[in-house]
């Protein structure tokens, strides 16, 4: 039985086929990557093809996203979500 492999094969990815944004270079395993449809920041846990397998920093479900949709995070992505959480407690009377 052969197996029949398409022109974008994951083991042989040629140049037409890569969606890494003009400039950038792949994530490397274990770097924090910016997701930009989800707005989520996941830790890079592999790359398979055109995709990359992310989980959140501290733990939680893995999820896959297109290389094209993965930028590597800034300390704005970093620090967003400490300081959404901090403005909805002031706003709020809760206590910082």
């Amino acid at each position: 039985m052969s197996s029949v492999r398409g022109p974008c094969d994951p083991v042989n990815i040629p140049r037409s086929c890569d969606t890494t944004p003009q400039g950038w270079a792949p994530l490397a395993v274990g770097a924090l990557a910016f997701d930009t449809v989800t707005g989520a920041i996941g830790v890079v846990m592999a790359e398979y093809g055109t995709r990359y397998y992310l989980r959140p920093p501290h733990g939680g479900c893995e999820w896959d996203a297109p290389r094209t949709d993965i930028r590597p995070a800034t300390v704005t992505d970093r620090i967003r979500p400490a300081l959404n959480e901090a403005n909805t407690r002031s706003s709020t009377g809760g206590v910082l």
